[in-house]
């Protein structure tokens, strides 16, 4: 039997975990496109890893209370692999695109990068804000549909030199994806003597990378790898990238 699925926040649950409540859309989800009454079952999840099994105790316009029976394992488990995908700010529906199959393909973050060649640039922070909502919102969904309890963080954007300089990718696999000048995938997987835990993930934008982009990433021992001899598109590339990692050091068979 399909499980029908809601999320709520970590602070969505009561102090003693006995219950919970949904937010407006959810419980408008619930009541009125799956028209599900006080007693029915259904499953919720938290955004970072757990699902539980609940009885609906009533629904409001703005609100749906439920009790909580038992902690369920989720639908679908996470992938062994902690990848982070950073992806070049692209136009719209590319970079929507790209954070919907990501999170379907079971990255555990999306960074948006602003880049020289980038396709879009950002306005002001109101822009960015508005940007970042709309992608948490497609990254909540993708991992209802796809039986994911963790919602992908999407971060707020960084620009490339801000991305080489952090501390936090240090002692990790990072791989900047580039049309030119790399090694091939073949051989970034061969070097890794052991399956690493947790990649970072770097693709351009339609432009590509300047030299300049691509020698500060060698300075900071990222992996250039180029992907075939074909040019993608740079909402390809990101995808591409993603199954091969996941196939290769995750779970994705």
């Amino acid at each position: 039997m399909t499980r029908r699925r809601f999320y709520a926040p970590p602070d969505a649950f009561t102090a003693d975990h006995q219950s919970l409540t949904l937010d407006a859309d959810e419980a408008r989800h619930l009541r009125d496109v799956l028209r599900l009454k006080s007693g029915e079952h259904v499953h919720v999840f938290d955004g970072v890893g757990r699902e539980f099994e609940c009885s609906i105790e009533d629904s409001h316009k703005d609100r749906a209370r439920l009790k909580i029976i038992s902690e369920v394992a989720p639908f679908r488990r996470e992938s062994s692999l902690h990848l982070t995908l950073a992806v070049a700010l692209l136009k719209g529906e590319k970079f929507d695109l790209v954070v919907q199959k990501a999170t379907e393909l079971g990255v555990i973050r999306i960074l948006p990068v602003t880049t020289r060649l980038a396709d879009i640039r950002l306005r002001d922070e109101t822009d960015a804000l508005k940007r970042v909502t709309r992608w948490r919102r497609i990254a909540l969904e993708a991992a209802k549909q796809s039986g994911r309890a963790v919602v992908p963080e999407v971060s707020q954007p960084v620009s490339f030199s801000t991305l080489m300089e952090s501390t936090q990718l240090h002692g990790q696999r990072n791989a900047l994806f580039s049309e030119r000048e790399g090694q091939s995938f073949s051989e970034f997987r061969e070097s890794s003597l052991e399956h690493p835990q947790s990649i970072t993930a770097l693709v351009g934008s339609e432009g590509g990378w300047t030299d300049e982009e691509i020698s500060l990433a060698r300075e900071n021992d990222w992996n250039i790898v180029t992907l075939s001899g074909r040019m993608l598109r740079a909402e390809t590339a990101a995808i591409t990238a993603t199954v091969l990692l996941q196939h290769t050091f995750g779970d994705l068979a």
